[in-house]
């Protein structure tokens, strides 16, 4: 079988693999749609993604949707080769006291496409891949293999909103409009609340601009985010200036939400308004039963989220893929698609 693999910074390939082995209570899958991840963009690039170091050949790719190469029996129904599915791309490490709800941050874990551990975790973006019965999800008829792509990321996004609490009516500001910024966005206005989106860039801008947020603020071009105005930020950008804009911008007793990773550094962000305002700061890791919701989501609002996938290609141009997803001004969701 076919398989993108990376070996190091900026080496990256299709190679001939041999086709993999399937364990018990797994079943075989023909990944279609991968979409290209931040974490992904730096394996690349850099040859790791933080201090995950790529240390032998890896496939990456953790947000993907196939269809099965068999028949099979899910959840007690058959269903046949052919069938559309998403696939959860967690596997759950071990619960310990005080966190048996939240799965995503066990110890001990593992997903598909990471080279945090070693052996690392190969990911989607190959020709055959064998999945875990529990992992996958049949996706609905109105939702296409190339929007189901978006269930992973949806899925974080959503994860970062349920911490937030509720959220119709109120005043929110989405900083950073990359794809997690957008799909956050997006949810966020067609659950009733008053969105507005900040970023650097006027790309990423208007394709906020076309979810129907209420308002956008250019940073880059000196617009101003007002200061202690917004009940809920989700942080998505990860940077230090963003963070900082976020700390400012909550208002008394308002949340802000990290959904955006943040380099693994000393950074110098200005947390001095979290005492004099009582602001409440929660992290967001990934995600658990909101995959599931998700894909509700793609069903109920394809129109919406179409939107926010720009640009697809075949993986033998899986560079000029690459490249255009690092182009934040140019990309919002770029999707690489195995015949």
């Amino acid at each position: 079988m076919k398989a993108l693999v990376i070996t190091g910074k900026q080496k990256m390939s299709i190679e001939n693999q041999k086709e993999p082995v399937v364990e018990n209570n797994q079943v075989l899958i023909s990944p279609k749609y991968i979409g290209i991840c931040g974490s992904d963009i730096h394996y690349f690039f850099n040859g790791a993604n933080g201090t995950a170091v790529i240390k032998e050949p890896f496939v990456p790719g953790h947000e993907f949707s196939g269809v099965l190469k068999n028949d099979e029996i899910i959840n007690g129904k058959k269903y046949s080769a052919g069938t559309s599915v998403t696939i959860h791309p967690a596997i759950w490490g071990k619960s310990l006291p005080g966190i048996e709800n939240k799965r995503e941050i066990w110890p001990g874990g593992n997903y598909y496409g990471s080279a945090a551990n070693f052996p690392h975790c190969q990911g989607g973006m190959r020709e055959l891949m064998p999945v875990f019965k529990e992992q996958i999800r049949i996706l609905p008829q109105n939702v296409s293999l190339k929007l189901g792509s978006l269930a992973e990321p949806l899925a974080v996004a959503l994860h970062g909103i349920s911490l937030a609490g509720e959220i119709k009516n109120k005043k929110i500001l989405v900083s950073g409009a990359g794809p997690i910024g957008l799909l956050v966005a997006a949810s966020c206005v067609l659950n009733g609340a008053n969105v507005v989106v900040s970023d650097v860039l006027n790309g990423p801008l208007s394709r906020a601009k076309n979810l129907n947020v209420d308002d956008v603020i250019n940073l880059g071009a000196g617009e101003k985010v007002p200061s202690t105005t917004f009940d809920i930020v989700f942080e998505c950008s990860g940077s230090a200036p963003g963070i900082t804009t976020a700390f400012d911008a909550v208002s008394l007793g308002g949340t802000v939400v990290q959904i955006g990773m943040i380099a693994n550094k000393l950074s110098s962000i200005n947390l001095a308004s979290i005492c004099t305002k009582e602001a409440i700061y929660k992290g967001s890791l990934r995600f658990d039963k909101e995959f599931d919701q998700a894909i509700e989501m793609l069903n109920n609002y394809k129109s919406t989220f179409d939107k926010v996938i720009t640009h697809s290609f075949s993986a033998k141009d899986a560079v000029k893929a690459f490249e255009m997803a690092k182009d934040s001004q140019e990309s919002g969701k770029v999707v690489i698609h195995f015949e």
